[in-house]
């Protein structure tokens, strides 16, 4: 029987309608599809300008859990809403032709306020208001939320406002681009603007062949060039950033324009390159450089110099690249609060077939490795907790029979789910007793071995600090010996949740356990006051 294809969607109209062309040329390919339309953060937080969120991927990320979660096999998008680096397992499948990459103003009334110094126009988009501020530096700028039709509906019911920028592609897919609207030629669109993105799991050889098929060459070679851009200036929708390119058919030439401006508009660097396709590997490094050596990132940094909103902390060291996810007004400091080491696992371990294995972390995975080969491994059934954990395993040692999101779900799975009645367990000297306990009151008896040992290492850190990020409850054992728990408490995941509960009054925790979920929900929490 022929799989039939999910498409997952966000529920806006324009969303469906984008999705519903999927779903149509697929069905033109021979393949069946069904939509699976999922809300995402940018469409429940509509108080606040997309930048001041602080999060890049607003409207994917929940697109991309579900499809983690394989609840969607593919998920489709306006390109210019997708970060440019996609989470681990994700890939682009295809780009469909590209509409119109335009940018246009819906007025109300007359044109005669272009020529006026207090006129009013609205837009949720830091590169519009940027760019619309230095052509017009007079005027002033409001932000404007919601999906296309919301939008317009705010900008009708509006008695002060002239008029509002949205892109062109959407109004044209609706069917809603109204007679009072003009082109806006000399405003430079966001990287990828007017295309739409099919992504799928870098694992599932079938969508991937089905969705080749829609792709679109010339797109995808402009697109993928205007997004590197943006990758190369590290800018997300934090930064007003602008780029187009596009081929020219009679020379076969790749023409790019791009720009970055300071948020209030008053300063900006352009670049305009043209390269050969086939020629083109540098296009974007090249023009990203330009800018650069021009200032351009004193000119993005001059929007950072204001006072942060908040201090946090992160118990677990984290890499310049992590940091700069979090929100300009977010200022970061970190220590490891945990050290680990390995321990010598005697070699009597692996004497005999393991039958059953339980491996809660990836130290754990790191321990057993330090001790003993691939070959040297003789484990039959592995069991283990989080995804990370588990691509670690097939990468190393062998098939992963189960993946479980924590340690409980784990020990309900193997006590509920399986005839198991033995396992082993590699651990550490600080392991939690969820696991074991639960086991052991299901008469599943556990053999431990301890693997490695979680040694605490504690700083005190700064009164003004408002929140604490935890990887794991010894992580929070540790910061308790010096520090108060008058703060939020961000955790990776629901084990360290339980533990953080005990001693914080806010605990909030990451949907994904992974790093970059617990900074994205550091951004969330601290851009909007529904979190606070």
């Amino acid at each position: 029987m022929q799989k039939i294809i999910r498409i997952g969607t966000r529920d806006s109209e324009l969303a469906l309608w984008q999705a519903n062309k999927v779903r149509v040329e697929l069905k033109e390919l021979g393949y069946e599809s069904v939509l699976v339309p999922i809300k995402s953060l940018g469409d429940i937080v509509l108080d606040k300008p997309l930048y001041e969120l602080g999060v890049t991927g607003v409207f994917t990320k929940s697109l991309d859990i579900a499809m983690l979660n394989k609840e969607i096999d593919i998920a489709v998008h306006s390109l210019k809403d997708v970060p440019t680096v996609l989470p681990e397992g994700i890939t682009q499948a295809a780009v469909l032709r590209r509409d119109d990459y335009s940018d246009v103003l819906v007025f109300k009334g007359t044109e005669e306020f272009f020529g006026q110094p207090n006129a009013i126009i609205a837009t949720g988009s830091l590169r519009r208001k940027a760019m619309w501020l230095n052509r017009y530096p007079t005027h002033t700028v409001v932000g404007l939320r919601g999906n296309v039709n919301t939008r317009l509906e705010k900008l009708e019911q509006s008695e002060t406002w002239n008029g509002a920028v949205f892109a062109t592609a959407g109004l044209y897919r609706l069917g809603k681009i109204p007679s009072e609207a003009i082109k806006l030629s000399w405003m430079i669109p966001a990287p990828g603007q007017g295309a739409i993105m099919v992504t799928c799991l870098q694992e599932d050889d079938y969508v991937l062949d089905a969705c080749e098929q829609l792709n679109h060459r010339e797109t995808e070679i402009c697109t993928t060039i205007e997004r590197e851009f943006l990758h190369l200036l590290e800018g997300g929708c934090t930064a007003p950033i602008g780029a187009l390119a596009y081929i020219d058919g009679k020379t076969e030439e790749i023409n790019f324009k791009g720009v970055l401006l300071n948020k209030d508009g008053s300063k900006k660097i352009t670049v305009n390159k043209i390269a050969k396709v086939g020629s083109h590997e540098y296009l974007a490094k090249d023009c990203a450089d330009y800018v650069i050596n021009r200032g351009g990132k004193e000119l993005m940094l001059e929007d950072d110099v204001a006072d942060n909103i908040c201090n946090i902390y992160s118990t677990k060291k984290l890499s310049e690249l992590q940091k700069e996810t979090l929100s300009h007004s977010i200022g970061i400091k970190d220590s490891d609060f945990i050290k680990i080491r390995f321990n010598r696992i005697p070699a009597k371990v692996m004497k005999n077939q393991h039958e059953n294995v339980l491996i809660t972390s990836q130290n754990g995975v790191e321990a057993i490795l330090n001790s003993f080969t691939k070959d040297e491994i003789k484990f039959k059934n592995i069991f283990c907790v989080g995804r990370r954990t588990k691509k670690l395993i097939e990468n190393r040692i062998g098939k992963v029979t189960y993946v479980a999101k924590n340690a409980l779900k784990l020990a309900e799975y193997v006590a509920k789910e399986t005839d198991i009645k033995e396992v082993s367990y590699f651990c550490s000297n600080l392991r939690l007793d969820v696991l074991p306990a639960y086991l052991k009151a299901s008469d599943v008896h556990v053999n431990e071995v301890e693997a490695y040992k979680t040694m605490l290492s504690s700083v005190k850190i700064d009164d003004d600090v408002s929140g604490v990020l935890f990887y794991s409850p010894s992580g929070i054992e540790s910061y308790l010996e010096e520090n108060s728990t008058e703060k939020v408490a961000f955790c990776i995941g629901e084990t360290t949740a339980v533990e953080a509960r005990k001693h914080f009054d806010k605990v909030e925790v990451a949907n994904m356990p992974d790093v970059d979920s617990v900074l994205e929900l550091v951004n969330m929490y601290y851009s909007n006051p529904n979190f606070s």
